[in-house]
């Protein structure tokens, strides 16, 4: 195959989230988080959420990998490698410490001017996610997080604060990451930082409540419509996205049984979502769950119009594997995947269960693309893995180079089929916090993070052999993938 070059302008870069890396959780007046009441965890130690922090216990993302003092030294590290864009979240907390404050804190703000110069200084472009899987922990307090339609005012007032005071610094703007994580029992606390479940343990989802979850999902499509207006406002060269954990599903057998499962799946997990953001209303699919299952989603006046003058300028996701689904109930499960299904003989899997598919990708953007015709965006992909670090302080990643070169090709195919694919940046591109298992121990990163599950280590930076690898791939506008 030969490789394919990459359009000129093609925004390479990688993705981050503050919770995850950037620390410094009490400092510079920032409020908790959602966040920072979540515990250390493993793949097979679920997470605990405690609504008060518990003396001697490990809150991953107190420190996560201290970017809040070392973001010098890290953008140096994305600069070296080229990078064209890089894609992070600001803590709502640092800037509304408990969410519902009148006035923000100018010290928070301060930290991202800092942040934003860094990069400018270094000619990368930063793609900024609003909020990602954090809140403040006072609006969980006090209005059960999204549940409460007070959250839309509040949300809106932070958007109104940065978009000011960055609309010279920042162009690139994403409402909510991975917003259909609410159609998902997990998502509730996650993504909308809504208390469901008694037991305190993240992902326990046995008191789930599917209405208050899909509440809660449309006052978060109310307040990302309401954004992207004020943004364009605010400045009209504003690009303003959605982004979501994009789940290909594939039917099991030709069974038309499997083919409509699968399209169901579809159409709930990623199409709801996206039809809202993107074409401004609810899909007829949609509405059918709710009544089938019993929901009934409270609507304000002027929200539909709302919906619609608030749809996105371009589409952004998250990709990590394919699922297999069927409708024969004795079939092998497939344990890692986010979304269960069964095992897909076809593929090989991660150390975490996922499977790993590169082809699934040229699919799933053509299928997008095909959709909405809007320009796409890849924020997030990669591999998690355990890496071994030698007495040198190398790591030998070839598994993550085959990972990533093959899905960058399929990202050729994908171009040359027509898809407006405008950037990609790899997930986690330097180590850091497990967001759904709060551990070290899962790595994406092109840069090693010295610190374990425990918290343990000195923090210092060190280039993997993937580190080399993504510079020629960026240098050669993806030609070189070696």
């Amino acid at each position: 195959m030969t490789n394919y070059k990459f359009p000129e302008g093609f925004l390479w870069g990688g993705a981050v989230a503050a919770n995850q890396y950037e620390g410094g959780y009490n400092e510079g007046g920032k409020g908790l988080s959602t966040a920072d009441v979540m515990t250390g965890g493993t793949h097979t130690i679920p997470r605990r959420i405690t609504m008060e922090l518990e003396e001697g216990t490990h809150y991953p993302s107190h420190e996560a990998i201290d970017f809040y003092h070392r973001y010098k030294e890290d953008i140096a590290l994305f600069a070296e490698m080229g990078f064209k864009v890089f894609r992070l979240s600001i803590a709502w907390s640092r800037i509304y410490p408990n969410g519902y404050d009148l006035e923000p804190n100018e010290e928070g703000l301060k930290f991202y001017d800092d942040v934003f110069d860094e990069l400018r200084k270094h000619n990368i472009e930063p793609l900024v996610t609003i909020s990602h899987y954090e809140m403040p922990l006072g609006l969980t307090l006090k209005y059960n997080g999204w549940a409460g339609r007070e959250c839309i005012d509040h949300y809106v007032r932070y958007c109104d604060t940065i978009f000011r005071r960055y609309k010279d610094k920042v162009r690139l703007w994403l409402t909510f990451n991975e917003i259909n994580i609410l159609t998902m029992p997990m998502g509730a606390f996650l993504g909308g930082g809504m208390i469901l479940d008694r037991s305190g343990i993240f992902g326990n989802n046995a008191d789930d409540i599917p209405e208050v979850r899909f509440q809660g999902l449309h006052h978060q499509f109310v307040a990302s419509a309401r954004a992207v207006k004020l943004g364009h406002e605010i400045n009209p060269e504003f690009k303003i996205g959605c982004m979501l954990a994009y789940l290909t599903f594939y039917p099991h057998t030709c069974n038309p049984d499997d083919i409509v499962l699968a399209q169901q799946k579809d159409n709930l997990t990623n199409f709801l979502c996206s039809d809202v953001q993107v074409r401004g209303e609810y899909p007829g699919f949609a509405k059918r769950f709710f009544r089938d299952n019993g929901i009934e989603i409270k609507m304000e006046p002027g929200d539909e119009e709302i919906l619609k003058e608030g749809t996105v300028d371009y589409y952004t996701f998250s990709y990590y594997m394919s699922n297999n689904v069927s409708t024969q109930p004795d079939l092998q499960a497939s344990s890692g995947n986010l979304m269960g299904g069964v095992r897909n003989p076809y593929l090989e899997v991660s150390d975490w269960g996922w499977a790993i598919d590169p082809k699934g990708l040229r699919w799933t953007l053509n299928n997008i693309y095909n959709r909405y015709r809007i320009p796409l965006m890849i924020v997030e992909n990669g591999l998690g893995a355990v890496d071994k670090i030698t007495e040198d302080m190398k790591v030998h990643d070839s598994y993550r180079i085959d990972y990533l070169r093959k899905h960058i090709e399929q990202m050729g195919e994908a171009l040359q089929d027509g898809v407006d694919l405008i950037g990609y940046t790899p997930w986690g591109c330097i180590d850091l916090v497990s967001a759904s298992t709060g551990e070290m121990h899962k790595r994406y990163g092109f840069i090693y993070v010295d610190k374990d599950n425990d918290g343990n280590g000195n923090l210092d930076r060190y280039r993997k052999d993937s580190f080399h690898w993504y510079k020629k791939v960026i240098e050669s506008d993806g030609t070189e993938l070696g």
